[in-house]
């Protein structure tokens, strides 16, 4: 039960996505807020690429608004309408969080790649030495794969129906000169970790992100989905006797690393 007396000087923060009803941070957002302190809330916001501009540009003129969580599809969009940016954020062109900057504009992150290494640590893997593949290089794909590399995986195979897509995270990646990047497959065999960044396992019906046949019982399987709470690649990986580790997981991991960045106040980056 989340303790906040609401009024006119809460603090508005938003999650904007399309779909929207997936997503389980509000409330945990909210009550970590109250808990530091502060008198904010996060609300959940579905808005489609063709609209996002105008939100975005409205919500700019909400003084009250504090900060902007953004999850499928728009971290690319939503990188380009920030007036500055961390490091990894500019080097992959997206952000998944935003707050607003003293100065005026907005200041943003990508902090999904520490969630993913998070949750495969808090499950007993280590990226460290391995040789990794990657399903799906969007948004939160690009962030894990540079939080995989820069957690010392010996390789990184990147897989992607957008072929264009694919070879511009393997180039800026390369550029890192930490890991022998390339193109993978949905063929898992050859690997110790598979990380899902996709979302195909939301919708009943949808195919698995790699051919399980061909996974090895050793191999960590991690995957983004929050919504089932089990995809079916970590169910039909747990069947096979691959340990595991699951989009809520994630969420557990990266929470704190958001909440750090919101509530920013004094300008530093």
């Amino acid at each position: 039960m989340i303790s906040l007396n609401l009024t006119g000087a809460t603090r508005l923060n938003i999650i904007v996505g399309d779909p929207i009803a997936q997503v389980k941070s509000p409330g945990g957002v909210t009550k970590a807020f109250v808990d530091r302190g502060y008198d904010g809330i996060l609300v959940p916001v579905q808005v489609d690429g063709a609209h996002l501009k105008g939100l975005l540009t409205a919500a700019t003129e909400i003084r009250n608004l504090d900060g902007i969580i953004v999850t499928v599809p728009h971290k690319f969009a939503c990188f380009e309408f920030c007036a500055s940016s961390t490091e990894r954020s500019r080097l992959l062109g997206s952000v998944n969080i935003m707050r607003r900057r003293p100065e005026g504009g907005w200041h943003g992150d990508i902090v999904d790649g520490l969630g993913f290494v998070g949750a495969v640590r808090a499950n007993g893997g280590d990226p460290s030495g391995k040789r990794a593949l990657l399903v799906g290089a969007g948004g939160a794909g690009s962030a894990i794969a540079m939080a995989l590399v820069e957690a010392g995986v010996r390789s990184l195979a990147i897989h992607d129906n957008d072929v264009t897509r694919r070879d511009q995270l393997i180039a800026k990646l390369t550029t890192l000169r930490r890991a022998e990047i390339h193109a993978g497959s949905a063929d898992p065999s050859a690997f110790d970790l598979v990380a899902n960044a996709t979302p195909l396992g939301m919708k009943a019906g949808d195919p698995l992100p790699v051919d399980v046949s061909k996974l090895k019982p050793g191999t960590f399987v991690g995957c983004v989905i929050t919504s089932p709470a089990v995809s079916p690649l970590v169910a039909a990986a747990r069947g096979l006797g691959c340990p595991t580790s699951t989009g809520t997981d994630m969420y557990n991991a990266l929470q704190s690393s958001m909440i750090d960045f919101l509530l920013v106040r004094d300008g530093s980056r």
